[in-house]
């Protein structure tokens, strides 16, 4: 069972050196884009949620 251990972690090690990394450019460029989608996203939801239920209010009353 040990031996099994160490087999992974090992095996795990050497994969881990053949992936390509983003440099830190790639990693802001990233994290950028993720946090305007976002912030778009929960835009576009709060617009569809403010018709809604305006709709529904007049629907209702």
């Amino acid at each position: 069972m040990v031996q099994k251990a160490a087999n992974f972690f090992q095996e795990t090690q050497q994969e881990l050196k053949k992936v390509t990394w983003p440099t830190w450019n790639e990693l802001w460029q990233a994290a950028a884009v993720v946090i305007v989608v976002t912030f778009l996203a929960s835009g576009f939801i709060g617009f569809v949620d403010f018709c809604v239920s305006n709709i529904l209010r007049m629907l209702i009353s």
